[in-house]
C-alpha cells in the first residue's frame, strides 16, 4: 500500500489518559492510524490493542515542550487534543498545560495542515476565578485565533470505568464515617458517559460536525451534587451520612491538606470555586443543536453504566468469573 493509500493519520494527545484511551478505541474502530501522543510512552503500552497490529503507535509528547509537539503532529491529517489537569502538580501547572499546551497544539496542527478537534470543559470562561476554567477559556480563545475551523467538545463531568468522580466518593465510602457536601450539595451536574465523548471526538474528526462551533456535550440526567452521591451509595450498598461543608470550610480543608507532602487532597481551593457553578449544557447549545442529541448521538443514562463498574465496591463482594458481584 502507498503511503497515499493508507487511510488518514490522527495524532491523539493525552491518548493513554481516561477520555483519550475511549477515543482512540473509537478511532481504530473507524479504520484511522493513530499516533498516541503522551509523556511517559513506556506507561501507555496498553493502548496499542485498542486497535490492529501496526494501526495505533505511541510517541513521546509534552506539552511543555514546543518541539515534542511539533514532531507528534508531522504528517498527521487531524489532532485530538484530550489533554487536562484538574489539580497543578509541580511543574504541570494549568497555564502550562491547559492554555499553554493547547496553544502549542493548535500551532502545530496550523503548521502541518491538520484538522483539530479540542477537549476543554463546561464551564471554561476566561472571567472565572477558578484557574482550571479560566485557562480553559483562554485556551478556547487561542485555539480559534489561530485554527477557526477547530471543533471544541465541553463536556460535563465524565463518568465510566475509570472515572475520577464517581470511582474517588465511592472509595471514600468504604472507609469515611460521612461523605461531604461542599457547598450544600446543589451544584448541578450534567454527568455524560466517556464513550459518548468518545464518539462525539470520532464524528469531529470524520468531519461530521461544524468547523468552528463550541459543543456542549451533557447526558439525559441533570442531578445535584448530593443526588450524585446519593447515586453512588444506592450502586455500592452504602448508608453513609451526608454532612453539609460550606464553601469557605471546604477551601480551608483544601489549603491545609495540600500543603502536607506526599498527600493527594481530597479537594482544592480551586475546585471548591469550580463547585460554586452549575456544570449543565446551556440553553443556547440545546437551541442551537450543539449537544449529542444534536449531532445524533443518544445520551447513555448515568443508572446503566454506574453498577457495572462501582460494584467492586459493595461491601463483602464475592465476585464472579464475569465481575459481578456473587
Amino acid at each position: 500500500m502507498t503511503l497515499s493509500n493508507l487511510p488518514p493519520l490522527v495524532t491523539v494527545f493525552g491518548g493513554s489518559g481516561f477520555i483519550g484511551r475511549h477515543v482512540v478505541r473509537a478511532l481504530a474502530k473507524r479504520g484511522y492510524r493513530i499516533r498516541v501522543a503522551v509523556r511517559r510512552p513506556d506507561l501507555a503500552g496498553y493502548v496499542q490493542p485498542a486497535g490492529n497490529v501496526g494501526q495505533i503507535s505511541v510517541v513521546q509528547a509534552n506539552l511543555r515542550y514546543r518541539s515534542s509537539i511539533d514532531r507528534a503532529v508531522e504528517g498527521a491529517q487531524h489532532v485530538v487534543n484530550c489533554v487536562g489537569i484538574l489539580a497543578e502538580s509541580g511543574r504541570n501547572t494549568f497555564d502550562a498545560v491547559q492554555e499553554f499546551g493547547a496553544r502549542a497544539v493548535a500551532e502545530a496542527t496550523r503548521a502541518a495542515g491538520a484538522t483539530l478537534t479540542h477537549v476543554s470543559a463546561i464551564g471554561a470562561n476566561v472571567n472565572s476565578e477558578s484557574s482550571y476554567a479560566r485557562t480553559k477559556g483562554r485556551a478556547e480563545a487561542a485555539i480559534h485565533s489561530i485554527k477557526p475551523d477547530a471543533v471544541i467538545l465541553r463536556p460535563s463531568i465524565v463518568f465510566g470505568p475509570e472515572d475520577g468522580f464517581f470511582n474517588k466518593f465511592a472509595d471514600m465510602s468504604r472507609l469515611a464515617p460521612f461523605l461531604p457536601l461542599i457547598g450544600g450539595g446543589t451544584t448541578r451536574f450534567q454527568p455524560v458517559y466517556v464513550e459518548d465523548v468518545a464518539e462525539a471526538v470520532a464524528r469531529a474528526v470524520d468531519g461530521k460536525l461544524d468547523a468552528g462551533k463550541i459543543y456542549e456535550l451533557g447526558g439525559p440526567d441533570v442531578l445535584s451534587f448530593k443526588e450524585c452521591l446519593e447515586t453512588m451509595l444506592s450502586v455500592v450498598d452504602r448508608k453513609r451520612p451526608l454532612v453539609s461543608i460550606p464553601f469557605g470550610i471546604a477551601s480551608l480543608i483544601g489549603s491545609i491538606a495540600s500543603m502536607v507532602p506526599l498527600i493527594t487532597p481530597p479537594i482544592t481551593p480551586d475546585q471548591v470555586k469550580l463547585l460554586k457553578h452549575d456544570n449543565v449544557v446551556s440553553k443556547n447549545a440545546e437551541a442551537e443543536g450543539r449537544t449529542l442529541q444534536g449531532i445524533g448521538i443518544r445520551p447513555t443514562l448515568l443508572s446503566s453504566v454506574l453498577p457495572t463498574y462501582l460494584v467492586r465496591f459493595r461491601p463483602q463482594g464475592q465476585y464472579t468469573n464475569s465481575g459481578k458481584a456473587a
